[in-house]
């Protein structure tokens, strides 16, 4: 991992290295165009010659149904089966509480307004399947999307070597009462999902992380079609902000587990003790050779860094600059700086909380904004799953009462049919 200190960077050389995800040659958006006209023109018969070309599978078929699903999941023992069910009632306890009914307001005698939930009618779920397979992704995104109430819900994900999805990924179907999973991955995925083909709907929101060329995929059929995405979630990261009070063990366990996700992750770490950085990097020493995905974790570490900072101050503005998906503070004093946090996906308080909990069990969703993007965009949760649609309601008290003020404003305007519409009630 290379090493700055903060007091040395210019403005220049912060921005250089907050930045991440580019595409500057256009190399992964031509091929992500290609792979998507492709789809269109050709549907199904697209999706089976990518399984062929990216995934080394020949399909049959496209999909596995219930019975299958269910087939598949008779290979899990009862402590994964266990495991699972207590994400899946954590991350339910969480989420349930987002759905609240607002209350309506009258803005002046005789005039109400309000705002009901409806639920976004068809999504489309994709759920990673390349060097992991990320049954917990199906949690976060299969739950809220079930608690929202969406009518239709379609799975996409890579099939595996066998041809078919693996038995986590089948039982938590089962779980979440989904009979069917589409065995498509990468761009061609979310191509299907936003045009539609003979055997895959076309959905009205697309939800799901992936490599650059999913995340690419997804920004292009936002800006070309009707269907709207989560987010531009794209590989993970961490940025770990650490004191003289951190565990260096912990530190260098949790940078690893964000850099054994793929060679093109992040970990980040923002330390205001230079004893402790020498320390953490000499855990990551004696823990990196013994993980089975050490080759990966490597790369990605090699695409990682260190800011070393002369306080929290600095390095919770280095953070904010990063705006990462993932925060963790390990500090003793972390209750002094939260106030601080401005762009963050989800923040992890103390040593004894590791970004692990919130990827699989806590409750909290682990579909968030990468690339700087929590700048503007929240993780997923309840709310990414329905649309909020306002009501007013007039009495003939309230028509009078808001009547002048519609016409006045109107006539401003020069639009006199607008302000014939409240006249003639009025009258």
């Amino acid at each position: 991992m290379k090493l700055f200190k903060y007091s040395e960077l210019t403005a220049k050389d912060i921005q250089k290295l907050v930045q991440r995800n580019v595409d500057p040659a256009n190399e992964i958006r031509a091929v992500v165009e290609e792979v998507i006209a492709n789809v269109q023109q050709h549907g199904d018969s697209a999706l089976i010659d990518y399984a062929q070309k990216f995934d080394k599978v020949t399909l049959t078929k496209l999909f596995l149904d219930k019975a299958e699903l269910e087939e598949l999941a008779e290979a899990i023992t009862p402590e994964q089966k266990t495991a699972l069910e207590t994400a899946y009632s954590n991350i339910y306890k969480f989420h349930q509480t987002q759905l609240k009914t607002e209350q309506k307001v009258e803005t002046m005698p005789g005039v109400t307004c309000w705002r009901e939930l409806r639920p976004i009618e068809k999504v489309g779920l994709y759920i990673p399947g390349g060097s992991a397979v990320l049954p917990s992704t199906f949690l976060m995104l299969g739950i809220p999307a079930r608690i929202a109430g969406c009518h239709e819900i379609v799975v996409c994900s890579p099939p595996q070597k066998s041809g078919k999805v693996n038995a986590f990924i089948a039982y938590v179907a089962l779980l979440l009462g989904i009979d069917k999973i589409y065995l498509v991955g990468g761009s061609q995925a979310i191509a299907a999902m936003a045009y539609g083909t003979e055997s895959i709907a076309r959905v009205d929101k697309i939800f799901g992380p992936g490599n650059q060329f999913v995340t690419k995929a997804k920004t292009l059929i936002q800006s070309t079609t009707t269907t709207a995405i989560d987010m531009p979630a794209g590989p993970s990261e961490v940025l770990v902000i650490a004191d003289d009070t951190a565990i260096p063990a912990y530190i260098a366990a949790d940078l690893l587990a964000q850099a054994e996700h793929g060679s093109d992750s992040q970990s980040v770490l923002v330390c205001t003790s230079a004893a402790i950085t020498e320390a953490t990097l000499a855990e990551i020493e004696k823990q990196l050779p013994v993980l089975p995905r050490a080759e990966i974790a490597g790369l990605a570490l090699d695409n990682s860094y260190i800011v070393v900072t002369s306080s929290l101050a600095e390095a919770m503005d280095f953070s904010n600059r990063y705006a990462p998906e993932h925060l963790i503070l390990a500090t003793h004093s972390w209750e002094q700086i939260t106030g601080s946090i401005i762009n963050a996906g989800s923040v992890f308080l103390g040593n004894l909380t590791p970004e692990s909990a919130g990827d699989y069990a806590s409750g909290t969703n682990h579909t968030l904004p990468t690339s700087s993007y929590a700048r503007a965009y929240s993780g997923v949760s309840v709310d990414s799953f329905v649309k909020k649609i306002t009501f007013q309601h007039i009495t003939r008290e309230g028509i009078q009462n808001i009547g002048h003020t519609v016409e006045v404003l109107a006539e401003m305007e020069g639009l006199h049919a607008h302000r014939n519409a409240v006249s003639i009630r009025k009258s």
